[in-house]
């Protein structure tokens, strides 16, 4: 039997353990779920939350908008997108169910989707599909996956005439498989299809440029991997599929001509703290250089794998590879 053993700790992720407030008796691995967020950004996001409180009104009605704006233009950059090209959300199902709601499905409309997707999701199409009369359509992904190219063919044996959208997930949730979106998007694109990507696990796990990733609409989360304060994401929209896309709320953003940002930005009074945070957060991975830190994670997966595959007889679900 293969003895699996844990790598051990060196200085350097020692010290980074203790930038974070997670319980140090306990072995954290579940940022996919709720990242846990390391002091700095969190003072920042208290820091906020504090600047709020001693006068509200000022607060919300003279200095939020223009303070959302240059948090946003900083994100843009790391995005590499237009900073009037997304807004903020408190998470990525959440900003996926404003296009979902925009969509406004048809009767015998179809939407495209794997066999691998995260639940909550599946339950909205499912939802919306069944009230307008149009179907939901999960393509099987064979596993194990080895090639970009059988993924890509396999979903495109769903694809139809009345093939309105293709939505799947950037990184999935349960099997944890980078799928090729981009080159997924390319051909939708060229086939008119419109691409809907759930990106929830993939800010601060990969390098996201969503410019070239091409996709038309992407939403993702910073709670997790980038660590930030819970309830922050942000849905990104390309600038021509903009117009259609409507807000969950109806508030003082609404107004003819009213840009994308400005529908889904005001949603009338919340505490946008956690937003303020996430350049803090950007900034914090930079100075621990997160490539690296993301590589070493890597090789301590890839060893684990080796070793449990070893002693269950078992096959890996795609190659060993970080992207």
């Amino acid at each position: 039997m293969v003895a699996v053993s844990p790598a051990p700790a060196t200085p350097e992720i020692q010290a980074l353990r203790a930038l974070y407030q997670i319980n140090m008796n306990i072995t954290f691995l579940n940022h996919g779920s709720f990242g846990a967020t390391p002091r700095s950004v969190f003072e920042v996001y208290q820091a906020w939350q504090r600047e709020l409180e001693r006068e509200p009104v000022a607060f919300v009605q003279r200095r939020q908008e223009k303070l959302l704006d240059a948090a946003r233009s900083q994100i843009a950059t790391w995005l590499n997108v237009g900073s009037r090209d997304f807004s903020f959300v408190v998470n990525a199902t959440s900003g996926l169910n404003v296009i979902a709601r925009s969509l406004l499905l048809k009767p015998g409309d179809e939407i495209l989707t794997t066999d691998l997707e995260y639940g909550a999701l599946d339950f909205t199409w499912d939802h919306l599909c069944r009230k307008a009369g149009a179907n939901y359509i999960h393509q099987p992904i064979p596993l194990p996956v080895m090639t970009k190219e059988s993924v890509v063919n396999a979903l495109w044996e769903g694809v139809t005439e009345r093939t309105r959208a293709i939505f799947l997930s950037h990184i999935t949730s349960a099997t944890a498989l980078i799928l090729p979106v981009e080159e997924i998007c390319a051909r939708a694109r060229a086939e008119g299809i419109l691409t809907i990507i759930d990106g929830a696990h993939a800010p601060g796990q990969l390098d996201l440029d969503l410019t070239a990733l091409g996709a038309d609409i992407y939403a993702g989360n910073f709670h997790k991997w980038l660590c930030t304060p819970k309830g922050t994401a942000f849905l990104y929209v390309r600038p021509d599929q903009q117009d259609w896309v409507e807000s969950l709320t109806i508030s003082w953003g609404w107004r003819p001509g009213h840009t994308f940002v400005s529908r889904n930005q005001k949603q009338g009074t919340r505490d946008v703290s956690g937003f303020l945070a996430v350049p803090r957060a950007i900034e914090f991975q930079r100075e621990h250089d997160w490539a690296a830190v993301r590589a070493r994670c890597f090789a301590m997966l890839s060893r684990l794998r080796r070793e449990l595959h070893d002693r269950w007889g078992t096959v890996p679900l795609s190659p060993d590879s970080p992207d």
